[in-house]
């Protein structure tokens, strides 16, 4: 299934966020600018404890909607371009992207535009009748997400790190 790029991307980030929060390494106001400077998030900033906890909350909402059925999902989608609210229009930057969406106005808070995104990505998935590419790590211990956007829709683990583990795991049993 080909998706949009920035719809890939805005699932790509959704997973990495909620990963950073699983795994604890959104700790600071510092630890969020990174991450949006590494996804290339634009618009309005304010860079403090605040702005981290609304984020905070998000992902932890956000890791609640792997493993809903269709229909629940589509309730959370709802709420969350309820939220915002969604106003979708396309938009330019110059030396990053060609058009693509954007469903708030970059003077929306982090975390609303945050929730928007990945809700608009949402809405592909939904209507590709794609919802199975959303999965959690294999790894037994562990809590990750993923995404699942290969062909042959093989990924089963949230990083490699995870995979070698597993890997180095199987392999020490079969000796």
């Amino acid at each position: 299934m080909h998706f949009a790029h920035d719809t890939r991307v805005s699932l790509e980030t959704t997973v990495d966020l909620v990963n950073e929060v699983v795994d604890e390494h959104l700790g600071d106001p510092a630890d969020l600018d990174a991450f949006c400077e590494r996804w290339e998030f634009a618009g309005s900033r304010t860079h403090d404890e605040a702005e981290l906890r609304d984020v905070l909350a998000l992902a932890v909402r956000l890791r609640g909607l792997w493993g809903l059925d269709e229909d629940a999902l589509v309730e959370e989608i709802n709420d969350l371009l309820a939220k915002g609210p969604a106003l979708p229009r396309l938009v330019r930057h110059e030396g990053w992207w060609d058009y693509h969406l954007h469903a708030t106005s970059p003077e929306q808070p982090l975390a609303t535009r945050m929730a928007i995104e990945f809700a608009m990505a949402l809405v592909d998935l939904v209507r590709a009748k794609e919802l199975d590419r959303l999965r959690t790590c294999a790894r037994e211990d562990c809590d990750g997400v993923l995404i699942d956007l290969s062909r042959n829709r093989s990924r089963r683990y949230c990083s490699t790190r995870c995979g070698n583990l597993v890997n180095v795991r199987d392999l020490r049993a079969r000796r």
